[in-house]
């Protein structure tokens, strides 16, 4: 029997200490009580009912009075806290050729990206780094591969065979013909699918109901899976996103933003208002703002070549009071430093534990690399995939994320063709209806929802 992860409060509640800790909840007391837990839920004899009360508990700790940060998740108070939100901005109009251009390049740089960074999904940074150079492919110039000598394969346990959604496989290059499935392109699939069902016009409610009528629930992860669980439970958004949920400021909403800024060329404001009706069915605060900032970024890309500019826009659309804003703007300190990536890497392992599923799953973490990748990438695409996976942590949501953004800026004419071939055009997904897609055509009705 596969380990199914049913995100228990035994497997849950050491996650909502640390959860609850960053939201500045004075939690402390329960550390002992927490680390019990998890040593005898690993032993699996625990009852339920202990972790359920400790959950609870820490959930409901009072707030330190010195928390310096304000994170609402309801948009009217978001779009308060946002720094020149007043100002109503030109919306520049797109040649549509160019637009069906961009619109391509987004949707293949996301695939490339993802496939890029599937296979070691879950690796550290050292056993990506030395599998790199020991296959002589740092940075990466092309995606990984397992057909690689025996003493390499032992030295850091390449294995083929494995369950990867709908694959029996691990999905190195040489195993794949196509863009495989992935929660990271699945989430991009049923967002356009809402989109045409819905209209711009759509509610949380609309984007939760599609998620029952066409996505299977072991097909989400984490905060989506404790969502889909609400959710046929008949708990509603936004409280699907609060009730029971640990991982509500992990990486999932971050991934399901590009398909709000696809269609929404130009309109950072339209395209982060949209990415929020979609985050708030499972995500809260800084889960919410990972989206945002990220499809504000990728409307942003559709019109402007400087990625300075492009991060600020998304910037722009996240509270300034946040966690997550001042930890993008850290990043940018880093860059005025003119220190090298390797450097900014080793703060990002300096500051986060890559062995900590919190660290390694959180939105803040995954958001500070692919703002490295994009500053230190210098628009180039090769080089900024490539740097979204160097690090570790969420390789594929980062490299895919990476790669929609920069696709976006550079229009599909212009990637590189040794990273566009493999895919044949071609994206598998998990979303009925859209089992086996042309990348092409996602991108194509994607373009007709922009152009509406």
């Amino acid at each position: 029997m596969k380990d199914i992860k049913w995100l228990t409060f035994s497997e849950s509640v050491v996650v909502e200490y640390e959860q609850s800790k960053d939201e500045g909840r004075l939690v402390d007391s329960y550390q002992a009580e927490v680390s019990f837990i998890k040593e005898k839920y690993q032993r699996g004899i625990l009852m339920e009912q202990e972790a359920a009360a400790l959950f609870k508990k820490i959930q409901s700790a009072p707030v330190s009075d010195d928390y310096i940060y304000q994170e609402p998740s309801d948009i009217e108070t978001i779009k308060k806290l946002c720094v020149n939100t007043t100002e109503k901005k030109l919306i520049p109009q797109i040649d549509k050729e160019v637009l069906r251009q961009k619109i391509h390049g987004a949707w293949l740089g996301r695939c490339a990206g993802c496939l890029l960074g599937q296979p070691v999904e879950g690796w550290y940074r050292s056993r990506i780094t030395g599998f790199l150079h020991d296959t002589n492919n740092f940075l990466p110039r092309a995606y990984f591969a397992s057909n690689v000598s025996d003493t390499i394969r032992k030295k850091y346990n390449i294995t083929d065979a494995g369950h990867v959604y709908g694959s029996t496989f691990i999905n190195w290059i040489n195993n794949v013909k196509c863009a495989p499935e992935d929660d990271d392109t699945n989430y991009t699939i049923i967002g356009l699918k809402t989109l045409e069902e819905n209209g711009k016009d759509f509610t949380s409610l609309d984007i939760a109901h599609s998620w029952l009528m066409n996505m299977q629930f072991l097909h989400a992860c984490t905060a989506e899976r404790v969502a889909y669980r609400n959710f046929v439970n008949l708990i509603e958004p936004p409280y699907s996103a609060s009730y029971n949920n640990a991982y509500r400021e992990w990486i999932g909403a971050q991934i399901r933003a590009d398909i709000f800024g696809y269609v929404s060329p130009g309109d950072i404001e339209a395209a982060a208002a949209l990415a929020w009706k979609d985050a708030c069915i499972s995500h809260t605060k800084n889960g919410i703002y990972g989206e945002m900032f990220i499809a504000a970024m990728i409307a942003k890309a559709a019109v402007c070549n400087d990625m300075g500019l492009i991060i600020e826009a998304g910037l722009s659309q996240i509270p300034a009071t946040s966690r997550l804003y001042a930890a993008i703007r850290q990043v940018i300190e880093w860059k005025q430093e003119e220190i090298s990536w390797e450097t900014a890497f080793d703060r990002i392992h300096a500051l986060y534990d890559e062995t900590n599923p919190h660290h390694w799953c959180h939105t803040i973490s995954n958001a500070m690399i692919c703002v490295i990748s994009l500053l230190w990438g210098a628009l180039n695409f090769e080089k900024t995939i490539g740097l979204s996976v160097v690090p570790g942590f969420d390789t594929d949501c980062n490299a895919a994320t990476t790669g929609s953004i920069i696709g976006m800026l550079l229009g599909a004419h212009n990637l590189p063709r040794h990273w566009i071939d493999p895919l044949n055009d071609t994206l598998k997904s998990g979303i009925d209806g859209f089992n086996t897609m042309r990348i092409s055509e996602l991108a194509e009705r994607s373009l007709n929802i922009a152009l509406k």
